[in-house]
């Protein structure tokens, strides 16, 4: 009996744990935001100072609470096995139509743990 109320614990927690909503992003236009991808339409760029106050409220959500927050990232780079990236881009990327950039775009990076969490936001034009 023990073993069947630590697997409906452990079950239980899962559940919790991997249903998480979106993280409150303030006064950032998601709509905009959603549907600016690779930072295309330059409305992202409008949200800057407002994401730059609340960046920080990001840090311990997870990949899917990020997802389904900011939508789909314009790019996930996988480093190695303990972490990776999410990309949004701000200004326009190369993947822009009609987009020839001589500088690599202001992007926001979101760093993931090994366990999928955020463990830094950056707003930069570096690669990791």
């Amino acid at each position: 009996m023990r073993i069947f109320s630590f697997l409906f614990s452990f079950f239980a927690l899962g559940l919790i744990v991997s249903c998480s909503g979106p993280v409150d992003a303030g006064k950032v236009n998601l709509e905009n935001w959603k549907s600016d991808r690779d930072g295309c339409k330059g409305l992202r760029m409008q949200e800057i100072e407002e994401f730059k106050a609340i960046k920080n409220n990001f840090l311990g959500a997870d990949n899917q609470a990020l997802i389904k927050t900011f939508g789909r990232p314009d790019r996930v780079d996988l480093i190695d096995k303990s972490q990776s990236f999410f990309f949004y881009f701000l200004e326009p990327s190369g993947d822009c139509p009609g987009v020839e950039s001589e500088k690599e775009p202001l992007r926001v990076l979101f760093r993931m743990n090994a366990v999928s969490k955020v463990s830094e936001v950056t707003i930069t034009t570096l690669n990791p």
